[in-house]
């Protein structure tokens, strides 16, 4: 059965130590001239900012770089995005006025699934243990577009400056090496652990 095709960006499933993701996330803030949309599930940087009440800002991630988490949870005011009725807020559009404030999974030990791009030569189980990249990718209006990269985009290697670490298939009978297949990867070269990331095995 060929891999179902349906991107969403990075969804936090557990941790190193085994432990399955509990939830927590930290609040930041999206400044009200950010002209970018960002979605549940795209990586996010820190901003070098903050907003009036001191909660650090965030801009969407690039392929390069330490990375400082996943966006979990939206919302246009700070106390709405723990509100049960706004669990449909999905994406900060591009154009917004507004400071608006997102969760994010933080922790450098967090480990998130995502489905890998279809290219010429997919990943392979001789890949796990090797660091790649993320491939940036538009947002449907829901939820991340973000994929993980096949050798289209980057050859996986050991080389530690890599952002993710890839520690295996998404174990369901649905899944299988190949195009969008979903991994499990761990944020390798992470904000919170100094920007430093680790060489791959």
């Amino acid at each position: 059965m060929a891999n179902s095709n349906r991107p969403s960006g990075f969804t936090p499933v557990g941790y190193l130590n085994g432990a399955p993701w509990n939830g927590k996330a930290r609040l930041y803030s999206i400044a009200a001239s950010y002209g970018t949309a960002l979605y549940i599930g795209d990586p996010v940087i820190s901003s070098g900012t903050a907003d009036a009440n001191g909660v650090p800002g965030i801009a969407i991630g690039a392929t390069t770089g330490a990375l400082r988490g996943v966006i979990v949870g939206l919302g246009k005011y700070e106390g709405t995005i723990a509100n049960p009725s706004n669990l449909d807020i999905t994406y900060r559009p591009a154009s917004d006025p507004s400071v608006w404030y997102a969760m994010v999974a933080d922790d450098p030990n967090t480990i998130f699934r995502i489905q890998e791009k279809s290219g010429t030569q997919q990943l392979a189980a001789a890949d796990i243990g090797l660091n790649t990249i993320p491939v940036s990718g538009a947002g449907n209006g829901y939820i991340s577009g973000w994929l993980l990269s096949s050798y289209t985009d980057a050859t996986p290697a050991t080389t530690a400056t890599l952002q993710l670490r890839l520690l295996g298939l998404v174990r369901r009978p649905d899944n299988a090496f190949g195009a969008y297949a979903k991994h499990l990867v761990q944020i390798n070269v992470h904000e919170l652990a100094h920007g430093t990331g680790a060489a791959g095995v």
